[in-house]
């Protein structure tokens, strides 16, 4: 039943280096189930207990957080072969601290933490392979968190704005590109509201900072950008 999401799961951090038979073996030997959501379906609850690291193997997920006052802050956008859960798989945590819901009909696989760290009757190489994955996943994870506290801590809507759109210059090496999320999505991103982006975009496009069409976006003057955030 696994073999089809083996190709997959071989793309992901989780199982690098590891070649599709072992994979295959490695899913046999955990027996992790596999979950299809609907549009909108919650993919795990802030609060429910905790189910295993989880993958997309297809369609989209957004991972949400409520603060006391009850509203949603969007965390992180889940596209395929993307993990989730890894953070908190190896704490003394037993329940999901944020909420997961799936954003077009979706398939996740969940790999159960006490069958990855557990003792493999077989002993084999991949899954001691999948432990140092693993161990390599959650220390970049946190390092990226460290950066996303830093980068939440900015004040004003343009900082954030400017922060975001550099950050996607220096990970696409161009100018130009589109954004991977509609404005209300980049909104929660950004904890700001939906006509506060609206009307920060409209001011830096006529400043000549960016330009804009739909969710293309153009850096006109990135020199410019990179002093907002100095």
């Amino acid at each position: 039943m696994y073999d089809k999401w083996s190709k997959i799961l071989s793309h992901t951090v989780l199982f690098k280096d590891i070649d599709i038979d072992s994979i295959n073996s490695l899913l046999q030997c955990l027996k992790p189930p596999v979950h299809q959501f609907q549009k909108n379906e919650y993919i795990t609850i802030d609060g429910d207990p905790f189910t295993g690291i989880g993958i997309i193997l297809l369609g989209e997920a957004t991972v949400v957080k409520e603060n006391v006052a009850g509203n949603r802050i969007m965390v992180n956008l889940l596209k395929q072969g993307d993990i989730f859960g890894e953070m908190i798989a190896f704490s003394n945590r037993n329940t999901w601290p944020v909420s997961v819901s799936a954003s077009c009909d979706t398939t996740v696989i969940f790999l159960p933490r006490d069958k990855i760290t557990g003792n493999c009757s077989n002993i084999c190489f991949s899954h001691q392979e999948l432990i140092l994955n693993m161990l390599g996943l959650v220390s970049n994870r946190g390092l990226l968190l460290n950066k996303r506290l830093e980068y939440l801590s900015l004040r004003s809507v343009r900082e954030k704005i400017a922060t975001y759109f550099l950050e996607q210059y220096d990970k696409l090496g161009k100018p130009k590109f589109k954004l991977p999320m509609n404005r209300n999505e980049l909104a929660e991103f950004l904890n700001v509201t939906r006509p506060s982006l609206s009307r920060e975009l409209g001011k830096m496009r006529d400043e000549g900072f960016i330009d804009f069409e739909r969710s293309s976006i153009s850096l006109v003057d990135v020199d410019s950008l990179k002093e907002i955030i100095s």
